[in-house]
């Protein structure tokens, strides 16, 4: 059965005049015109021993919205009124209106009232039903009768209207009842002539009560199963709603009228309220003055619709500024369509004088129907699952904790997906604050980028994006809550802004927890679990960083004790080795004690602790990943993100490509018709994009050997001027020419990786576009891939050619290796390359983190401030709220993708080569720690609101972790083995040191072949003769004098070998650790899937209970409805009798 109600309507001080006709619905349609003539009279002589009816006034709710449009809040909407005149029901409105709350019928201006069912005189019937004990109406009530002798006043200057014409809106859907929504007969007139004739002290008598509506209602589900009859599935309004039909809220509303059958019962008295009857008071709505209204207000100037949404443009005096204006009325008209209130403030109220601001409001069906749509979850109880207990010691965390009521602002609930036809089963105390801000904005959002403003070019146009792309409009946004120093002042809600600034943004709350829930509540899950993601990775940064300081520390203690760095600053040693020249000609031989300085610096870095911290990365970087999916489940859960399908939102189509589709195919899953790219449209714009990713790879790859070239020809300047410079002679000691090359080559790849970046940032937005991906998902997996691809070549090549290329391949003296037989490759320093790789490592990830955080907080409050001025003011004191937001900087779509990004980058310097930089851990922690108040701060003042978005992951970026968590290991073993020069120091203890009390004294020397200064080719020696014969470099090669000269010795494959062995041997015990590791942490912990188990058992039964509830409700008023009939037919039967 439909869904059934009992609707009760009062008219205190008047007597019951008949009752609504139940079966109009059933009428044929053939002879409806001459049954709906007839139906009035033999209604009332059906029921004379039963309960009549009267019509309320049309225009109780005073003006209709476009003759007060702003002013006058949303009569209450969702329940159907029947004309008892016609037996038809009304639409949502007591009015029956149809389109929307702006329209009304031509009829409704000629003032016509309904007919008294019985003949008297209304003012009598007041007079007898009047009791001696009324007491004398209050201030609202004295301005709803001054109001409606006005109304009556006008009534009596225009003569209502005559004749027989009847409206009728029919819904005629196939397989339902043609129910009339509203018919209007010429008895309609007879209420408003009895008026005229009742007398003065009739008038008065009104002046002394006035009429209250009274509704008692008992609902029955509209479709209590998929298999009632009758009944519509919900999904086909949800399908028709994501395609963005502006009608499909009025057939919402003809559903739900088609599906219910009212009685309507007037009496005279006031009886006591049920537990089901409320009260309805028409009061009339003060107007509200801008200049009196408060400037933090964010409500339509009646004070109570709240705003959810805000447009703002400014008019275009070019010569498509008719076009855009047509697009922005046909837009707007639409938006009213679909059910959304809208209210413009003029461009000479606000503060530049140019700039119009349409108010967007989502009344309670529109959120109802949508939130059905996108699957929102509402509570349906409090939960009765306790939180989780407190940790041992958690009171040595007390500082770091925040109170409870900003940690956990609201109680957990049993939640279930809304639907409008079970709205009774949610805990629904107030419509207005039942959905919060976030859902709100986030429904309003998602009506905006499906709402159609016209066909262009033979194609239905249509989304908000594609309008601020044409700037028709100029901005769209949700509106903060209010100033975020202070907070709000009543009647505005409380704003979450000024608590999320003073529990959040606060950057002397570093040590602090994050407010995560009231994140979530305020800006969405999707901004919200990357905070907490954040939050997590900087708290297991902690322990990578300790370990990593406790590494530097021992090497720091150790320096002094290192016997190669001992052995290279002696004088007697390292002073009397003659290094060959590093460069042809112009670079002179040097003494190797010249690199004093370097090999301590060195050692911090490149000692025994180095081997431990690579492998214990390997494992951190497995726990980390292991316990963030753990910590990813209970926020799933947390958030009641459990059930959450990514089509809700992620894989719905995007406006752009359902504009850009010509052609449909079947779903196979849902059997319906949606757009369809064909293959052969999209290839060319893969190979574009393929190719244009690749060559700005190859760009990269240039301009890094670019700076590679730069090294060399710089090098050799610097050895020269410095060897020529004596007031350069202390300086030398300090700054060779190897770390000044280093320094000045890694400071200029760092601002070309700035440069590339800028502008592959935009190539890379645009080629994603134009390939228009199907769904959110695909845009962003496609973007996120080739931002990261071009990102990791940009930041990490260089590294990689320190770490992996850069003196292996340089050959030896008299017979160097030349790039484009120009350039001789790049020799590393003695020590090994170890100390270049983290000179050039710490300029990057430092540089761009000190970069990016200056970007963040100095670039949006410049903009916001030149904004200001631009307004001829620099203070928010002085405008209203919406024209606060308005100058404020827009956060963007890929706002949160370049967050991920930039955390991910800096989550590959800490893994990838952290074996040459122990301290990268805490660096990352120090400049985390700073970025989660930098984000939130800019988030909160220096941002509009972001748009809300639900997620229940971290997506694709959490592949991409996983993919450098592996990659790390083999990067981290190799720089040990091969960069590093630990493994060679291990051969020579264990295999060819002589000294058994120091197994590491001569290392320097055995590490060293000499080379015959005679060798040399006239093109590559130095141009001044010495008086020394040979000279030294790094290999191991035989001596000139033996039979295989300058070959490779029997030592250089020990090494050789024993550096595989040890990536070999490392990589096999990480990986088997981290395979171990994920087996034995669960994804989901064990305390987690049993709540999980419990609230879905809790919000089964809860969904039974209720269902059962309302079946014997139904079974009940069916009882009463026959008991009902039948006492009506042996009335008739007994009125029948006495007649005869």
């Amino acid at each position: 059965m439909g869904q059934q109600g009992l609707l009760r309507m009062e008219l205190t001080g008047q007597e019951t005049q008949g009752a609504a006709d139940p079966e109009v619905g059933g009428q044929a349609a053939g002879s409806r015109e001459g049954r709906e003539a007839a139906r009035p009279q033999q209604r009332w002589e059906e029921a004379g021993l039963e309960e009549a009816a009267e019509l309320v006034p049309r225009d109780l709710y005073g003006q209709s919205r476009e003759e007060g449009a702003g002013t006058q809040p949303a009569p209450p909407r969702g329940r159907e009124v029947a004309a008892p005149g016609g037996g038809a029901t009304a639409g949502p409105q007591v009015a029956g209106r149809r389109e929307g709350w702006g329209e009304k019928d031509e009829v409704d201006g000629k003032g016509k009232q309904p007919e008294s069912g019985s003949g008297k005189d209304p003012g009598k019937l007041e007079d007898e039903a009047r009791e001696p004990g009324d007491q004398q109406p209050s201030t609202s009530r004295g301005k709803y009768r001054e109001r409606s002798q006005e109304r009556y006043g006008e009534r009596k200057e225009k003569p209502g209207a005559q004749g027989t014409e009847q409206v009728q809106y029919l819904l005629t859907q196939p397989g339902r009842r043609n129910i009339p929504a509203r018919v209007e007969t010429p008895e309609n007139d007879i209420f408003t002539e009895k008026r005229k004739e009742a007398p003065a002290d009739r008038e008065s008598a009104l002046q002394v009560r006035r009429p209250t509506i009274r509704l008692s209602i008992r609902s029955r589900g509209a479709c209590q199963s998929l298999w009632s009859v009758g009944c519509t599935s919900p999904s086909l309004f949800n399908q028709l709603a994501k395609m963005g039909d502006p009608d499909v809220l009025e057939m919402v509303q003809q559903e739900e009228r088609a599906s219910r059958e009212a009685d309507y019962i007037f009496e005279t008295n006031e009886p006591s309220l049920g537990s089901r009857e409320t009260s309805l008071l028409i009061n009339e709505e003060p107007t509200f003055k801008k200049d009196k209204q408060s400037k933090d207000s964010i409500f339509f100037r009646d004070g109570i619709r709240q705003i959810d949404f805000v447009l703002s443009y400014v008019d275009d005096i070019k010569k498509d500024g008719e076009i855009k204006a047509e697009r922005r009325k046909e837009f707007e008209h639409n938006l009213r369509k679909t059910g959304l209130e809208l209210e413009t403030e003029d461009k000479m109220n606000s503060e530049d004088g140019k700039t119009y601001f349409v108010k967007i409001h989502a009344p309670w069906d529109v959120l109802a129907t949508y939130a059905e749509v996108l699957g929102i979850k509402m509570p349906i109880k409090e939960s009765d699952i306790p939180r989780p207990e407190k940790i041992p010691f958690s009171y040595i965390l007390g500082p770091l904790k925040l109170p409870r009521n900003v940690k956990h602002p609201h109680p957990e609930y049993f939640t279930a997906q809304f639907t409008r036809h079970r709205q009774e089963l949610f805990l629904i105390d107030d419509k207005s604050s039942f959905f919060p801000s976030s859902s709100r904005n986030r429904i309003v959002y998602y009506i905006l980028s499906r709402c159609p403003f016209g066909i262009e070019d033979g194609k239905k146009r249509f989304g908000i994006e594609r309008l601020l792309t044409s700037h028709t409009y100029s901005s769209a946004y949700p509106l903060h809550d209010g100033q975020y120093w202070k907070p709000s002042e009543p009647p505005n809600p409380v704003n979450e802004r000024y608590m999320l600034c003073q529990n959040w943004a606060r950057f002397s709350y570093f040590y602090k927890e994050q407010p995560l829930d009231l994140v979530r509540n305020y800006y969405g899950e999707k901004i919200g679990i990357y905070f907490v993601f954040l939050g997590f990775y900087t708290e297991m940064l902690l322990f990578a960083a300790v370990v990593g300081l406790a590494c530097f520390v021992y090497g720091v203690l150790s320096m002094h004790g290192s016997t190669s760095s001992t052995e290279i600053c002696d004088p007697e040693i390292g002073g009397q080795i003659i290094m060959c020249p590093l460069c042809d000609v112009v670079c002179d031989y040097w003494r190797l004690n010249s690199t004093c300085l370097a090999s301590k610096v060195s050692h911090l870095f490149d000692n025994e602790s180095t081997v431990f911290f690579a492998i214990f990365m390997g494992i951190w970087v497995t726990l980390f990943l292991e316990f963030w999916k753990q910590r990813q489940a209970r926020l799933e859960y947390e958030w009641d993100l459990v059930d959450f399908e990514e089509e809700q939102q992620q894989l719905q189509l995007r406006p752009e490509f359902e504009a850009m589709c010509k052609h449909r195919k079947m779903n196979p899953v849902t059997k319906e018709m949606e757009p369809h790219m064909p293959l052969y449209r999209r290839i060319p714009w893969y190979f574009v994009s393929g190719a244009t990713v690749t060559l700005w790879m190859a760009l990269v790859i240039a301009c890094m050997v670019a700076v590679i070239v730069y090294r060399l020809s710089v090098f050799a300047t610097f050895a020269s001027f410095m060897e020529s410079e004596a007031s350069l002679k202390h300086v030398k000691s300090v700054l060779t020419p190897q770390i000044t090359t280093s320094l000045t080559g890694s400071c200029l790849n760092f601002i070309v990786i700035l440069i590339l970046n800028f502008f592959y940032e935009r190539i890379s937005a645009w080629i994603t576009k134009m390939e228009i991906p199907r769904t959110y998902q695909e845009y962003e997996s496609s973007l996120t891939l080739k931002m990261f691809l071009f990102q990791f070549v940009n930041f990490y090549s260089s590294c990689f050619y320190v770490a992996f290329f850069k003196g292996k391949f340089v050959g030896y003296p008299g017979k160097y290796t030349y790039m484009f037989n120009v350039w001789r490759g790049e020799e590393c320093d003695p020590g090994g390359c170890l100390i270049e790789l983290t000179t050039q490592m710490t300029i990057i990830m430092t540089g761009k983190q000190i970069f990016g955080n200056i970007k963040e907080a100095i670039y949006p409050m410049v903009l916001n401030w030149w904004r200001r001025r631009k307004a001829r003011t620099n203070s928010e004191k002085l405008y209203s709220r919406w024209e606060q937001d308005h100058d404020l900087e827009t956060f963007g779509s890929l706002g949160l993708f370049y967050e991920y990004l930039e955390t991910v980058i800096q989550f590959g310097f800490v893994t990838l080569f952290v074996a040459s930089f122990p301290l990268a851990p805490l660096f990352a922690l120090l400049n985390n720690t700073i970025e989660i108040r930098v984000d939130a701060w800019k988030l909160t003042t220096q941002y509009r609101r972001p748009v809300a978005a639900k997620a229940h992951s971290i997506g694709v970026w959490q592949d991409i972790l996983y993919g450098m968590a592996v990659l790390s290991v083999a990067t981290n073993a190799f720089i040990v083995a091969f960069t590093s020069d630990i493994i060679p120091r291990l051969v020579y203890y264990y295999a060819y040191s002589t000294n058994a009390s120091e197994p590491l004294k001569g290392y320097v020397n055995n590490s060293l072949s000499t080379f015959l200064i005679a060798d040399l080719p006239n093109h590559t020696a130095p141009s001044e003769k010495r008086d020394f014969t040979t000279c030294r470099y790094r290999d191991y090669r035989f001596d000139p004098d033996h039979d295989q000269k300058y070959s490779h010795t029997m030592q250089y494959w020990h090494v050789l070998a024993a550096k595989m062995t040890f990536i070999i041997v490392m990589e096999h015990i990480v990986f088997l650790v981290k395979f171990l590791l994920a087996w034995m942490i669960p994804d989901v912990p064990k305390d987690v899937l049993e709540r999980i188990k419990r609230e879905k058992l809790m919000t089964v039964k809860i969904l039974h209970d209720f269902e059962l509830n309302k079946l014997k409700e139904n079974l009940r008023i069916d009882s009463n409805e026959l008991a009902k009939e039948v006492m009506i037919q042996e009335n008739k039967v007994r009125l029948a009798k006495s007649t005869i």
